[in-house]
């Protein structure tokens, strides 16, 4: 049996900020925070914990009810403005099953 995979990357905007101990990072639009004692390692724990919320959502077959909550919908001429800050989200699926010739 073999295995196929897609890797989606999406975008999303991020906040650091400093706290008392080191970074707090955050993804607004779908309120999910993390922290660490440098800016990288906050950012690096936010991109997990948004790999984490996706993966979990399409576990539970959740994620078109939980992003149409948060107020998302398509939209195609969207363009981050120049002082957004954005950070890459890699996201894998992995189809398990038989591969098909093309």
């Amino acid at each position: 049996m073999t295995q196929n995979w897609i890797q989606f990357q999406i975008s999303v905007p991020a906040e650091v900020r400093s706290d008392q101990v080191g970074y707090v990072s955050c993804c607004p639009p779908l309120d999910i925070y993390s922290q660490g004692p440098t800016k990288e390692t906050a950012l690096e724990n936010l991109v997990e914990a948004i790999q984490l919320f996706f993966e979990s959502c399409y576990e539970r077959g959740t994620l078109d009810k939980v992003l149409r909550d948060c107020g998302f919908e398509p939209n195609k001429e969207f363009i981050p403005t120049e002082d957004e800050k954005m950070i890459a989200v890699p996201l894998s699926l992995v189809a398990r099953g038989q591969a098909h010739a093309a």
